[in-house]
């Protein structure tokens, strides 16, 4: 699928605001509602766009500390370990990286009690890592919301 400029509009205001409606799309492009409807469901079945979802602030559901961890594994281990962390609910998200870390993860729990907790009885305790290391967020400057075109 070739994405022209009114498509890159389309994707950076749904980005911007993802409940923005096709009616205020087509205000700021010229297109009718119908227009950028077909627009937009020619870039959900070519998975460009992969979803919609809401945007939630951790600190305000309690999830007070944010943690970020390189984990590095056997490489027999990798998948198992990759799988186990990422069905952990206090896990937001997790990557096979290139280079020194194998995995790359982003941990958020309410307190630093349950930070040592998931870090010894649920990280620790997985069979096949060879290396932790964590790093503990102390100001978020910018966050992804969405890819800007």
């Amino acid at each position: 699928m070739k994405i022209d400029e009114k498509d890159n509009k389309i994707l950076d205001l749904l980005a911007s605001n993802g409940r923005m409606s096709y009616v205020d799309i087509g205000k700021e492009l010229g297109l009718s509602r119908v227009a950028v409807r077909e627009r937009v469901n020619q870039l959900i079945e070519e998975g460009v766009i992969e979803g919609f979802s809401a945007v939630i602030n951790a600190e305000k559901v309690g999830k007070q500390v944010s943690a970020f961890f390189e984990v590095d594994c056997e490489p027999s281990s990798l998948v198992q370990v990759a799988e186990s962390l990422a069905n952990n609910p206090s896990v937001a998200s997790c990557y096979q990286m290139t280079g020194p870390s194998t995995l790359h993860m982003h941990v958020l729990v309410e307190d630093f009690k349950k930070l040592e907790s998931f870090i010894n009885e649920e990280l620790y305790s997985l069979e096949g890592i060879t290396r932790v290391e964590s790093h503990i967020l102390l100001r978020r400057f910018k966050s992804r919301k969405g890819l800007k075109l």
